[in-house]
């Protein structure tokens, strides 16, 4: 076993995390889970939503019994909700291609829809007992640190570099053991900013710490201009304090999210009151605007909040809902959307 493995397991017995809601089990379903909810998320963040999505679907038969519609509520405010359009998807595959029972091999498993190597590899290993390596964000900082692997990790040769770094040093048993340590030192320890050497298994074989080169390694992501871009929002309440809401396209940004409409560029607020929902607004107050940052852009949203007296039958078509602007707890919103409201719910009283 490598020195690298050796010290890193038992790091992981004095140290290590043990009491995280999805570890101590070998059930696939809650192992990939976690996995995907883990990803470019923190666990302090993830551990509610884990606890709430498992009490509405218990096991992988009721995730892929349940229309997507139904899925979308309980991961509304965790961000990249691609992942829950693909978790459903993946569910309903594993019942169809195979039988309800997760695939052991780590290969097939990375067939399933939002499922790639590095996610994979840990379903084998913490649930079947796999011998292979993963490769996810903790992983690549630990090692780039420790062996001084030069370049951005998000660039195909360096991560097949990586992945053969990864292979080499995999122990000859306790394998689960090793990768949560992994996980656990990136996430704890040998962290983005602010490491803390002392504490490190790794340090004295370390060779960003012997060079001082913990800030430089690994390599950052080339920097490039972020688009700005902006949005308007309408925010339409009646008397009995209900706001119009309106499902989004299952693809794109929010898809399958509850959001206010939007106004195409060069859309007037009043053209679309009336001629997408039959509503006649007086008057329009432009509330202040919200930036949220994407992945690859920023955004400003502009809310213009308008009232009514009644909304009629046509804004109950499909798509469309008017719920209570002070009671949206359950409502599958994005969380920028979930501001504005609240922002506008208190300039109505």
């Amino acid at each position: 076993m490598s020195e690298f493995a050796t010290r890193l397991i038992a790091w992981h017995k004095a140290s290590g995390r043990h009491d995280l809601p999805w570890q101590n089990t070998t059930d696939p379903y809650r192992v990939w889970l976690s996995e995907i909810m883990l990803q470019q998320t923190q666990v302090a963040t993830v551990m509610p939503y884990y606890r709430r999505f498992l009490e509405r679907f218990p096991t992988l038969a009721d995730l892929a019994a349940a229309p997507v519609e139904a899925v979308m509520p309980y991961w509304a405010g965790l961000g990249y909700y691609a992942r829950a359009r693909n978790l459903h998807a993946c569910a309903r595959a594993v019942m169809e291609q195979h039988g309800g029972c997760f695939p052991q091999d780590p290969a097939v498993i990375a067939e399933l829809p939002g499922i790639g190597r590095s996610t994979a590899n840990a379903i084998a290993a913490f649930c079947f007992k796999a011998r292979v390596p993963i490769l996810d964000g903790n992983v690549k900082r630990v090692l780039a640190r420790c062996f001084g692997v030069e370049g951005f990790p998000g660039t195909p040769a360096v991560e097949k570099k990586m992945w053969g770094l990864a292979e080499t040093l995999l122990p000859g048993k306790q394998v689960d053991t090793y990768i949560q340590a992994q996980m656990d030192l990136g996430a704890t320890v040998c962290v983005r900013s602010k490491p803390r050497c002392t504490a490190c298994p790794l340090a004295e074989i370390c060779v960003a710490r012997r060079e001082d080169r913990q800030a430089e390694l690994p390599t950052a992501k080339p920097k490039k201009k972020v688009p700005q871009r902006s949005a308007r929002f309408l925010v339409i309440v009646d008397k009995a304090g209900r706001v119009l809401l309106e499902q989004r396209p299952a693809s794109g940004i929010w898809g399958g999210l509850l959001s206010l409409p939007e106004l195409a560029e060069g859309e007037s607020s009043e053209g679309k009151a009336l001629t997408s929902y039959g509503l006649a607004v007086d008057r329009w107050e432009t509330l202040p605007a919200l930036n949220h940052a994407f992945t690859h852009f920023k955004l400003e949203l502009v809310p213009l909040l308008g009232r009514v007296e009644k909304f009629p039958p046509r804004t109950a078509e499909p798509g469309l809902h008017h719920l209570p602007i002070n009671d949206l707890e359950s409502a599958a919103l994005p969380a920028p959307i979930r501001r504005l409201l609240l922002e506008a719910a208190s300039r109505l009283d």
